[in-house]
């Protein structure tokens, strides 16, 4: 016995998963996947997803709005007992969910009820957590509110970026969804509702999301700057001592020994090789940055070709109130 499956996703985190439903027992009837869109120079981007539907012949659905009626006469063509969604990117209406016989699942990239939102894996990390996973649940109208089928846990590395943690996490999701699906189709899964009581949210990511918050504690600092890596990538303006300034990615970090004097985002130069920061609690060592219009290199090659002193001082953003 198998079930027919939809698969909807649009980004690179989908692709594992959707892979995954190609390797199990049960019959991918179509892809749902967002329009192709036109870039810089007007080259088209290449859509992963669709890429894999066309390799194995499986026909593809790219409608602007799922939930308007002739997109959902179409997904009822396909006679879907199921639909599984990952990073597919639109809001999904009652009147969609109602149209497979056994509903539709989400693959989400945290822990819920935290982390519900489009930036669950960016927000684990900015937050300091040390662990993360993968959760499959049903869906219900409401954002990432239905109950849980099946969750996969895993720690956030030390040194991992955001980039780093999602392919991961892509990769850790397969086993989980084939398991899901096929408890589905045996009719022994069993779903556990939600406890709203810990939800957090996790919103999708704005480019000043990147801006460096000095003035959080040393290790949350670091955090930041792994979790918005390769988007929206950690971004800071350095004021230097005559009054100029200076914007730059600061890619790389760590949490230092010493403690250096000054308000948060003061620079201390040790030996001409060293760049600490202060930040609201502890130091910070840069030991990589990429200046605007230039590659990325090294703290001490970029102290090597920049006049930076003693008393420079990173700006600081506004923190966030959430």
């Amino acid at each position: 016995m198998s079930l027919r499956l939809v698969m909807l996703g649009t980004g690179s985190f989908a692709v594992p998963t959707f892979r995954g439903l190609y390797e199990s027992r049960h019959e991918v009837v179509g892809l749902v996947t967002q329009p192709d869109r036109t870039g810089r120079g007007h080259h088209r981007h290449v859509n992963p997803m669709k890429e894999l539907a066309e390799q194995y012949g499986t026909p593809v659905f790219q409608p602007e709005k799922v939930n308007l009626p002739e997109s959902l006469s179409r997904l009822r063509e396909f006679g879907a007992d199921l639909f599984v969604t990952a990073a597919y990117g639109q809001i999904l209406s009652a009147e969609f969910l109602s149209i497979p016989r056994l509903g539709a699942i989400n693959v989400h990239a945290s822990l819920l009820p935290k982390y519900r939102g489009a930036a669950p894996i960016q927000f684990a990390m900015i937050n300091g957590e040390t662990e993360t996973g993968i959760t499959i649940f049903q869906i219900e109208p409401k954002l990432d509110a239905g109950p849980v089928l099946g969750i996969e846990r895993t720690p956030i590395g030390e040194r991992e970026t955001y980039g780093e943690l999602q392919d991961r996490l892509a990769e850790l999701a397969v086993p989980l969804t084939q398991r899901i699906i096929d408890q589905i189709e045996d009719g022994t899964i069993e779903p556990i509702v939600q406890d709203n009581s810990q939800v957090t949210k996790a919103p999708r990511l704005s480019k000043s999301d990147g801006e460096i918050p000095w003035q959080k504690p040393a290790r949350l600092v670091d955090c930041h700057i792994r979790g918005v890596q390769p988007w929206p990538k950690p971004s800071a303006i350095l004021q230097l001592a005559d009054g100029r300034q200076l914007r730059l990615l600061v890619l790389e970090v760590c949490p230092a020994d010493e403690s250096v004097p000054g308000k948060p985002g003061t620079v201390t130069v040790i030996d001409r090789k060293r760049l600490l920061v202060a930040t609201g609690e502890g130091s910070v060592e840069i030991l990589q940055v990429q200046p605007e219009g230039k590659r990325s290199m090294s703290a001490t090659e970029f102290l090597n070709g920049t006049p930076i002193t003693n008393g420079a001082c990173f700006l600081l953003p506004p923190l966030s109130q959430d």
